[in-house]
């Protein structure tokens, strides 16, 4: 069984027409909670976005901009960090197994991303909370991470390298190696 989504705003397909309609959608304070402990975030200050969203027989067409503001943690430090997301999108949902899910679709990178969905609505605010999710760094620090690691005994990748080279059995017969 599918949990519903946290940040759920559907439009039915018989209320989108072919003229572009413009839409404001924002998740309240639960909806946040709710997608920060999913996504792993501190919290969800703010997630909203404006979108125009129009239909072209069962497929339909959202664009918009995504706005928010989260606080993330430091993957080094465990400190909390602020992030601002001011994305724009480009959505296309298409019905799912449709003639469109079975065609194989090759989108260049500035392409729109293709959704599908089930029955008689899209979910705008569940492909919202994706695209905030994703344009979040995936591994945030904070500016003085290196130096608080170093000071705690924790070694770079780069000297963490050098000593498994030096450690390997590897290196003690290169060194009984004569030039």
């Amino acid at each position: 069984m599918n949990k519903a989504p946290e940040f759920a705003r559907p439009f039915r397909l018989d209320g989108i027409g072919g003229e572009p309609r413009a839409v404001h959608i924002e998740a309240d304070e639960a909806e946040r909670a709710a997608l920060a402990t999913r996504f792993g975030l501190v919290s969800i200050d703010q997630l909203e976005a404006d979108a125009t969203i129009r239909r072209e027989g069962e497929r339909v067409w959202a664009e918009g901009r995504i706005r928010a503001q989260a606080v993330q943690s430091c993957v080094a430090t465990g400190d909390p960090i602020r992030a601002r997301v001011d994305e724009p999108f480009s959505l296309r949902f298409d019905p799912e197994g449709g003639a469109a899910a079975e065609d194989e679709v090759e989108l260049e990178e500035s392409d729109l991303d293709l959704l599908t969905y089930e029955g008689g609505a899209i979910d705008l605010g569940e492909a919202v909370a994706q695209g905030f999710a994703l344009a979040l760094d995936p591994f945030p620090r904070v500016a003085d991470a290196d130096t608080r690691l170093r000071a705690a005994g924790v070694a770079s990748e780069e000297e963490a390298e050098a000593q498994r080279a030096e450690a390997s059995p590897f290196a003690a017969l290169k060194s009984l190696k004569k030039d």
